[in-house]
């Protein structure tokens, strides 16, 4: 199966035909273990839905709806034009698609935001990304920890996000990890609406 129809419902949001092709390649460049492993290991920081196999595809499927129902919202999404909108929602898609690093190690790399960035500025206009999309994802990606920018773990800082982008991506991947909002998944890949 190829790995972007795991995002169907999700490409499905993307209005610009040109980043939804290059969006569908960017996702067959995530390593396989993206669908596989859990968003966290211990549980600390993400909800039940996003734990055990499948739990880093749930929670990244969980941060693009949390995006696409805020975007809906015209006090919101008037903000951003379409291009800006399709922009963070592929953000959204990959920003945790290498959280165990390029090849599987047992734990979280901290430093994964900046993992996919560069593999995103190497490969980003190969896919079909302008120059100026590809700034736009490394920046919003390398960002989306928000003000988590160290761990006692690495001597990595992450930048904190700036931008109106930048803080509406982090928003959304900080909603996907909260417990107090559960959503409903039919089976290991798709919300229920």
């Amino acid at each position: 199966m190829e790995k972007s129809n795991y995002f169907l419902k999700e490409l499905g949001y993307i209005k610009d035909g040109k980043l939804h092709d290059a969006a569908c390649r960017l996702i067959e460049e995530l390593p396989d273990y993206f669908f596989e492993v859990a968003a966290s290991s211990t549980g600390k920081y993400h909800p039940s839905y996003a734990l055990l196999e499948g739990g880093l595809l749930r929670h990244t499927k969980a941060a693009v709806r949390f995006a696409y129902e805020l975007l809906a919202d015209p006090s919101i999404g008037n903000k951003y034009t379409a291009h800006e909108q399709d922009l963070m929602l592929i953000a959204l898609m990959v920003h945790d698609g290498f959280k165990h690093g390029r090849k599987k190690e047992q734990y979280v790399k901290f430093e994964h935001p900046l993992i996919i960035a560069e593999e995103i500025e190497q490969k980003g206009e190969s896919l079909g990304f302008s120059r100026e999309d590809v700034l736009f994802l490394k920046a919003v990606i390398s960002s989306h920890m928000g003000p988590w920018t160290t761990n006692s773990y690495s001597d990595v800082i992450l930048p904190a996000p700036k931008t109106k982008y930048e803080n509406f991506v982090h928003m959304c991947d900080y909603l996907a990890s909260r417990k107090c909002f559960l959503l409903s998944f039919d089976d290991k890949n798709d919300i229920i609406d």
